[in-house]
């Protein structure tokens, strides 16, 4: 029995010792970029680009860049979520700048309001001071601020 013991005491401290040790905490990771520019996955359209910033997943897809006579610039948006109430608008937070440096406003957001799931189109006028504000420009960027995440930009090279 006593050479029983022995061993079973040995066995019995090495467990203890195991797994009372302290584990040192696991590196974290740098919190990652508020700001996101994702481009559309596979089974989007290749201009349509994606942000999942916070609780809400936009997808965001250009109707009308490639028109020089058009009224307006527009996009189409996709908002869902399944925590948080749709009932913005999002021409209050939405700003349209060309890398030429011309920025205008959005002056309608035509979408149903409410709900977890919500599609309508972003409209932004296509002219400035008599002049398209797509002319001579190579890159366009639309933002969106403080909808459950302080800056959302999307952008798209012009052909």
């Amino acid at each position: 029995m006593k050479r029983l013991l022995l061993p079973a005491l040995i066995i019995l401290t090495f467990v203890i010792t195991a797994c009372s040790a302290t584990l040192s905490p696991l590196p974290t990771q740098p919190p990652s970029d508020p700001v996101s520019t994702v481009s559309a996955s596979p089974e989007f359209d290749s201009a349509t680009r994606m942000d999942d910033q916070g609780a809400i997943i936009f997808e965001v897809t250009p109707l009308n860049l490639d028109s020089a006579t058009t009224e307006s610039v527009e996009f189409n948006i996709v908002l869902t979520t399944h925590s948080i109430d749709l009932s913005m608008d999002l021409a209050a937070t939405a700003t349209l700048l060309t890398d030429t440096g011309v920025s205008v406003n959005s002056t309608l957001w035509d979408a149903p309001r409410g709900g977890h799931h919500v599609e309508g189109k972003l409209i932004f006028p296509a002219a400035q001071d008599g002049k398209s504000i797509l002319d001579g420009a190579t890159k366009l960027t639309l933002t969106i601020t403080n909808v459950d995440a302080p800056t959302r930009i999307f952008e798209w090279e012009l052909k």
